[in-house]
């Protein structure tokens, strides 16, 4: 293979690739530009670049224009949607990338892409080049040879795909990659809208061309079919022929490839700087630049940065960073921005310090720790703020009295109520100060919460903040101590006055930024939410995940042993009925031996890496019908469940306080739900039976106590029906029915007390479908019926609840209005696709905009609820902790005595979360001695 490797950029198929990789969470700067393609194509090359170190590279796209194609049949690509607004907005920034690295963009007009792209491939094989096609576009494999090749680039972590004449022929089922045309010419092309063979797919196609070799073949063979294939042919052959010319790559366009072109240039760094501060690109800036800061992030295992070499604690400020490696996008810095920051190092100057917050109105504050948890986290300082560009930090020394001494003297302004505390990530340095017995009471100001508010799709890390917001870009870890290696600085080589510019600057920018947000929230409508839900549900949090939770390590470890057994039993059982020994953990050996070696029936496609798919969604499909696939998925259902909680929970007890506690994010979720990491409670499998076992791990504090578990029944499907206002739905909850046996009753047509379980589940799915935008083709996979059987089942549901199809209609309406939708509090949730040129991205808003007010409200009435039974508590000196909220259940820790006292508090404060609803709320009570006996 030549050393001389040219690879050749299919732009659009690149771009339009990018683009939807991102459909479901697009990435949007704070100018509101979609950069998704942008970002998406910049790093494929890049890591193209970077991977196969290529000597020469070129990148087509498209003309505007008919193309030849279009002169030999006027509706080729006719069916195509308009090309999405925001891919038009990111084509000329991907062209000016691409220019500022001096990457040469070929385009021939009335030529496609691939017609450019194989001329050259074809001419470069001739002087000797290795030609790689990097697109992901079935077409070029009629172009592949002994040195063309097809390079798929990486997605959703399943690698590069590089084909070759073998691999081609392979994936197709074929003999000669030419055949590509000929099959493609039978089979058609629905995205190019080429027409072909009507019911003629892709392997009665390669069957074909297997008996008779090319179209032309099958058409002078036509006689020795039969029935409707021989008439399909006899019916379609000048249409198949035609869409052969069509699908034909034209390798002799006018331009001719030159060497000197094409070869790797420098690129042009400051073109290249301009355009990602523009576009906001920090983390491709330092990768691409090479002259990235590194920052302390979001907490995470490996993401803190460390002011201390490798002999002594690190230095942690959680949620101040965006990125690790984030390049500055800003013009400001520490060295050309007027700022007074001052160590406070003596008791005298802190006493000083902390009597002049104590006359402030509000001041700013951050702790800088040595952990990345809370609750396992030493104090190393502290640092405040209370007037723009001013601030100060508080070193506080190793030793707990020695700590403990210097906190006390900031205990009465942290612990004063009528003094607001504002914070990047308050609950962390919260929860940091109750380790040292101070409560920091407030009202509160999160600037990562507001931001959370304002902006819920983008990311709330300090620096990325800084940089959009203050086009300010905060000092850098790596400035301070160097980058890591031997040379880098520990704690003791460094001047505490830099320390105090790195640690003092949080708090000034934190200020900084809260003056900036603080009048948003009023403009952009979600200042009661600010106020009333978000602020005070810090506190929550933070005593939450202060107490923790306990659980039996010995039972998990008993548990543990009885699940290897089953799983050992379930892989005998898979290998007996396999008759042979594989990898069950293989998803590529589970699908040769399914579909290759069992031959069982694949329906689909394959994925991008040529594998058959064994998800879960397809071996679910499968499994009624083959033991084996049942036995399959039990297999990984219990080996995930063992590596995942069994075994990992013992793991992730705190040395501190004997007891796992976990994190609650609430500035993640767009629809306003909080998520939980570290564990990850929310994800704890119930509904099966092996799965809910892991709930029995779960445990009072000790035998004086008892979980209470509080649940909201049915809470989604209330709210949507007292959102839309649907007479029938809204009976039913009023007269205390049960809702999917009321629903089935109406739409099955039978009498309430007769409609039998298979109908109740019917109805139960087409609920919970209907309020997720399931369509028939969905419902009917869920509930393994015919599509025209689900479409009449949808039918007859709208017919039943017309105010709710009115409701999903108007909010729609709404949206595209508004270009938001609100929850009942007012939580927005902005829609950008929701009048896109692009069905894909439009029925995806239209999802959203059905789902959001409902999903959002139902997170907001319990974080109200979280919020009034916490006061509720604290008012009444109870002793009652809640220790855990999962989805739309409270978990409590309560002491014997109290029992009686706090289930009527905790019903009745879930109950008037929102009030003036007009269905009733109910809600589900259950005690015991472990989590799954009290749920």
């Amino acid at each position: 293979m030549s050393d001389k490797k040219l690879f050749l950029l299919d732009g659009h198929a690149l771009v339009y690739r990018a683009h939807f990789a991102f459909i479901t969470k697009p990435l949007v700067n704070s100018k509101g530009v979609n950069t998704s393609a942008i970002n998406g194509f910049t790093r494929q090359l890049w890591d193209l670049m970077r991977t196969e170190k290529p000597t020469h590279i070129a990148v087509a796209f498209d003309p505007h224009g008919p193309t030849f194609r279009h002169d030999m049949y006027e509706p080729y690509k006719a069916n195509r949607e308009e090309q999405p607004q925001d891919i038009s907005i990111a084509i000329p920034w991907i062209k000016k990338i691409i220019e500022a690295m001096h990457i040469p963009i070929v385009m021939v007009q009335g030529y496609e892409a691939d017609d450019v792209i194989g001329t050259l491939a074809k001419q470069a094989e001739k002087e000797g080049y290795t030609v790689y096609m990097v697109t992901p576009d079935k077409d070029y494999g009629q172009l592949v040879s002994e040195n063309i090749f097809m390079y798929k680039p990486s997605r959703q972590g399943n690698g590069i795909e590089i084909m070759g004449v073998k691999e081609v022929c392979e994936n197709w089922g074929i003999k000669r990659v030419d055949q590509v045309i000929d099959l493609l010419g039978l089979m058609g092309d629905a995205v190019d809208n080429i027409p072909g063979i009507p019911g003629v797919g892709e392997k009665t196609a390669a069957k074909l061309l297997d008996r008779f070799d090319t179209i032309e073949g099958v058409i002078a063979n036509v006689n020795e079919l039969k029935g409707k294939e021989k008439e399909r042919v006899e019916q379609y052959a000048e249409q198949a022929m035609l869409s052969k010319k069509l699908a034909i790559i034209e390798t002799q366009v006018p331009i001719q490839f030159n060497a000197d072109q094409y070869i790797i240039d420098p690129m042009n760094r400051e073109a290249l700087s301009e355009i990602f501060k523009e576009l906001e690109f920090r983390s491709l800036a330092t990768q691409i630049l090479g002259e990235g800061e590194t920052r302390p992030s979001t907490p995470g295992p490996g993401q803190q940065g460390s002011l201390f070499g490798d002999t002594e604690p690190a230095i942690y400020t959680p949620q101040k960073g965006a990125n690790l490696t984030a390049h500055s996008v800003a013009e400001k810095t520490i060295d050309n921005t007027p700022h007074e920051y001052h160590l406070v190092n003596s008791p005298e100057a802190m006493h000083k310090l902390a009597a002049e917050l104590a006359q402030q109105s509000e001041f700013c504050f951050d702790t800088e720790t040595t952990h990345v948890e809370p609750t396992q986290a030493e104090l190393v300082g502290m640092s405040f703020a209370y007037k723009s560009g001013e601030a100060y930090y508080v070193p506080v020394p190793a030793g707990k009295e020695n700590a403990q001494a210097v906190v006390e003297i900031f205990r009465p302004v942290l612990e004063n109520e009528k003094i607001l505390k504002i914070a990047q990530n308050l609950k962390y340095d919260a929860i940091v100060f109750k380790w040292y017995g101070v409560e920091v009471r407030g009202p509160y100001f999160d600037t990562m919460v507001a931001h959370y508010l304002l902006e819920p799709e983008m990311r709330h890390g300090m620096d990325y903040l800084a940089e959009t917001y203050l086009s300010y870009s905060p000092i850098s870890i790596e400035m301070l101590i160097g980058k890591k290696g031997k040379d880098q600085l520990n704690m003791s080589q460094i001047d505490l006055e830099k320390v105090t510019d790195y640690a003092a600057e949080d708090a000034d920018i934190t200020l900084q930024l809260k003056e900036l947000f603080a009048p948003k929230l009023e403009e952009g409508g979600v200042q009661e939410l600010f106020d009333t839900i978000e602020c005070p549900l810090i506190k929550v949090l933070a005593d939450l995940e202060y107490e923790g939770i306990r659980i039996d390590s010995d039972y998990l470890d008993v548990y543990s042993k009885e699940l290897e057994i089953q799983i050992q039993t379930l892989e005998q059982s898979i290998y007996e009925q396999a008759g042979v020994k594989f990898n069950i953990g293989s998803p590529k050996q589970v699908g040769d031996l399914l579909f290759e070696r069992l031959k069982v029936p694949y329906k689909g496609a394959k994925t991008k890496t040529g594998q058959y798919s064994t998800d879960e969604d397809k071996l679910l499909e499968l499994a009624p019908e083959f033991p084996i696939i049942q036995t399959i998925l039990n297999f990984r259902g219990l080996a995930k469940l063992k590596s995942t909680y069994v075994d990992a929970l013992p793991k992730m007890v705190n040395p501190r306080t004997g007891r796992i506690h976990s994190s609650f994010n609430q500035a993640l979720a767009a629809t306003g739900r909080l998520s939980s990491n570290n564990p990850n409670l929310q994800n704890i499998p119930v509904r099966t039976p092996e799965g809910a076992k892991v709930r029995r791990a779960f445990i009072p504090r000790d035998d004086q106590h008892t979980l209470l578990s509080a649940d909201y029944s049915q809470i989604e499907l209330r709210l949507i029906a007292d959102i839309s206002g649907d007479v029938a739905m809204l009976e039913a909850f009023q007269n205390n029915q049960d809702i999917h046996t009321a629903t089935a009753a109406k739409v099955f047509n039978v009498p309430f007390d007769l409609v039998t379980r298979e109908q109740r589940y019917q109805a139960k799915t087409v609920n919970f479908s209907i309020l997720y935008g399931a369509g028939a083709t969905n419902l009917s996979r869920q509930l393994s019926i015919k599509r025209t059987e689900a479409k009449e089942l949808i039918d007859a549901y709208f017919a039943l609840y017309s105010g709710l199809k009115g409701y999903m209609v108007t909010v729609v309406e709404d949206a595209r209005k508004n270009g938001y939708v609100t929850t009942l509090m007012g939580r927005r949730r902005y829609l950008r696709e929701i009048n896109s040129k692009s069905s894909l991205e439009r029925s995806n808003a239209e999802r959203v905009a059905v789902n959001t007010p409902v999903q959002g409200s139902a997170a907001d009435m319990i974080k109200v609820a979280m919020v009034n039974i916490h006061q509720a508590l604290l008012e009444q000196g109870l002793k009652t902790k809640m220790i855990l909220q999962v989805h739309d259940e409270l978990v409590f820790d309560v002491p014997n005595e109290e029992l009686e006292i706090v289930k009527p508090i905790i019903v009745e404060k879930m109950r008037s979360a929102l009030p003036k609803l007009k269905v009733p709320i109910e809600v589900g009570l259950g005690t015991g001695q472990n989590w799954l006996e009290a749920h």
